[in-house]
């Protein structure tokens, strides 16, 4: 059964609803100072983080009170709808909390179909990137939408690759990129993926949360690119690893890495 195409008003209010977050997050960032805690599991919360998730909450169930909501925060609210809304309130805390400009805030819906739409929002950068199903990619850049360009590197050996939290991956990993592509710091995430900065996005350290990586399928597919976990999974497995791309090298890449992943 083909998944229907996205309701476009529901992609329209998500956008704005990321666009007000965002600006709540920026605003914390630039004016107010704020304690930082280190969460059960080791990462940092603020309370921009808190204050993030409470805004969109709040207009969710004012919007949309019969669906649920997954936040990475406070958790689920169960729904009667058969959707959910899935938060990232601030991606990225651990820059937010030591004033490095490139978090973000990211949300996403899922229905029967899988995930309907996504956004994520870097409010310094400026830049939104948003696709729903069947509606396509779309980069917001300053109130101007454009559509995305992907790189078309021909050989491997010249493909830009972006390394996420590289400093938790294993040796294997790290190296055999190194020797057989040009990887890079941070450069943007899928933003730079999207807007022809890098051929790949690889996340292989610490597991990401569900979270993180919600809205980026969709994000990827409307692109024209393809996003999986590294062993060519869906991204949404479990498995919290990830490989964006805009296609063109996409299998030479988990070819490359099968051997040197950890069982």
């Amino acid at each position: 059964m083909t998944a229907p195409r996205l309701d476009p008003g529901l992609l329209e209010f998500a956008i704005g609803l990321s666009e007000r977050a965002g600006r709540l997050a920026a605003d914390r960032f630039f004016t107010a100072d704020f304690a930082t805690a280190i969460k059960a599991d080791g990462t940092e919360v603020t309370e921009a983080d808190l204050a993030v998730e409470a805004l969109i909450r709040g207009e969710l169930t004012d919007r949309y009170p019969a669906d649920g909501i997954y936040g990475e925060e406070t958790g689920a609210t169960a729904g009667t709808s058969g959707r959910r809304w899935v938060i990232d309130p601030i991606d990225g805390t651990r820059y937010f909390a030591h004033r490095i400009p490139i978090f973000g805030t990211n949300l996403a819906l899922e229905d029967e179909h899988g995930v309907a739409l996504g956004v994520l929002n870097q409010p310094v950068a400026r830049q939104i990137v948003y696709a729903g199903r069947g509606r396509g990619c779309r980069i917001r850049t300053d109130g101007t939408d454009t559509a995305p360009v992907l790189r078309e590197t021909p050989d491997l050996a010249a493909a830009r690759v972006e390394l996420v939290n590289p400093a938790g991956w294993p040796a294997d990993v790290l190296l055999t990129l190194h020797r057989h592509t040009r990887i890079t710091g941070h450069l943007g995430g899928v933003g730079g993926l999207v807007t022809g900065v890098v051929d790949a996005v690889v996340i292989a350290g610490s597991e990401m949360g569900f979270e993180d990586l919600a809205p980026l399928p969709v994000i990827l597919e409307e692109a024209g690119g393809r996003a999986t976990d590294l062993r060519g999974g869906p991204l949404l497995g479990g498995n919290g690893t990830a490989l964006l791309s805009t296609g063109r090298h996409h299998q030479a890449l988990l070819d490359m890495l099968a051997p040197v992943l950890p069982d």
